[in-house]
């Protein structure tokens, strides 16, 4: 009885203040004590959760001002995950987040090293493209780098560089273990150069 009366609180009351923040907001998404900031560059499709604890966050720091956050169709974010763009974050459709995601296409500035870090200025990196279909496990941090189609990133892994499509890939920086062989109908290991072993 009480979800119900939630839901019925988050679709008469949240849901149409959101419908004018969010630059778009599709039907049946929820946002659950989300936290968020630069909502007119948020597009979020529909059927889309966010569990409770999480950040998204879209501020051109680095003065792109088409600065973008997209979120696909039907995609799940995990409890306290954080995502920060700059210039583009773009997950796709279906995409799986376990908690505690970590995503950003930018960095800290280090290189000056007579300066602390906090008085640098924020460095862009590539975009972040999480394509449709993928998986990634808990405290897994993508940071200016692509996940492929259907690809999975197991737990504390560390992304810094593309993931291809249907791939396997797991640690810190993350490599790929394992890939689809579409001859076998099946998965196959890899070697650390992505070569069927």
């Amino acid at each position: 009885m009480l979800r119900k009366i939630g839901l019925l609180f988050y679709y008469l009351f949240k849901y149409p203040v959101y419908k004018i923040l969010f630059a778009k907001i599709g039907s049946r998404s929820r946002l659950l004590g989300t936290r968020v900031e630069g909502y007119n560059r948020i597009q979020i499709g529909s059927k889309v959760y966010i569990n409770t604890g999480g950040w998204l966050a879209c501020i051109p720091l680095t003065g792109n001002a088409d600065c973008l956050l997209s979120i696909g169709d039907g995609t799940y974010i995990g409890r306290y995950s954080h995502i920060y763009a700059t210039s583009k974050i773009e997950i796709g459709k279906k995409v799986l987040m376990a908690d505690k995601v970590y995503l950003s296409d930018n960095l800290h500035g280090y290189k000056n090293i007579n300066l602390p870090v906090i008085d640098q200025p924020v460095e862009q990196l590539h975009p972040v493209i999480i394509k449709d279909g993928a998986w990634l496990g808990e405290n897994v941090c993508v940071v200016g780098a692509t996940v492929g189609k259907n690809s999975v990133v197991g737990a504390n892994s560390v992304v810094t560089k593309d993931i291809p499509d249907h791939c396997v890939a797991v640690g810190s920086p993350a490599i790929v273990i394992k890939r689809y062989d579409f001859k076998k109908n099946e998965w196959c290991k890899t070697d650390k150069e992505g070569n069927f072993i």
